[in-house]
């Protein structure tokens, strides 16, 4: 369901960006007077605009509904942890615990110690 709606989603953004970079701007008009041909395209003189116009209408509309499911199916799931989180105190393994450290007595009953070798 999820990988359904992701595909959804990234087809109207693409068919989203296409139709917006297919609109005419506001100067058009005038470079339609010019003889641009509009009055002989597939939809007539006005007729782009009103379709290019309610398609790009309803694509948004499917954006932002694919958006907002989207964001919702991602606040449901309650496995995800996110990089930055940290481990609870269960889930931290607990450290070995510190080993002392006893001297070894040298061969010559020297027990390893250098105290007799500092002067006073």
């Amino acid at each position: 369901m999820d990988t359904l709606i992701w595909i959804l989603h990234m087809l109207t953004a693409l068919a989203l960006v296409g139709f917006v970079l297919m609109q005419h701007g506001k100067g058009a008009d005038v470079g339609a007077a010019f003889g641009s041909g509009a009055s002989g395209s597939v939809f007539g003189a006005t007729g782009s605009a009103n379709f290019l116009s309610r398609t790009t209408a309803i694509l948004a509309v499917v954006f932002f509904v694919t958006s907002l499911v989207l964001t919702f199916l991602s606040s449901r799931t309650q496995e995800v942890k996110g990089l930055m989180e940290t481990p609870t105190a269960q889930e931290v393994p607990a450290a070995p615990a510190a080993q002392e450290t006893v001297p070894v007595p040298l061969p010559g009953g020297d027990s390893g110690s250098k105290a007799k070798d500092i002067p006073k």
